[in-house]
């Protein structure tokens, strides 16, 4: 039966990890792969 509601019901779209992921704005990608995938989507770095 899978899970419904807790941490192990998110995952990465990109790489399937379920750690530190970023749910924010229904993005759904680990810490990891939005430093990587962050340009193509539209965000920008400041500092």
């Amino acid at each position: 039966m899978p899970t419904k509601f807790g941490k192990a019901n998110r995952k990465c779209r990109r790489c399937g990890n379920s750690r530190g992921v970023i749910r924010k704005y229904g993005l759904f990608y680990c810490r990891r792969c939005i430093r990587e995938v962050a340009s193509s989507l539209g965000f920008k770095r400041y500092g």
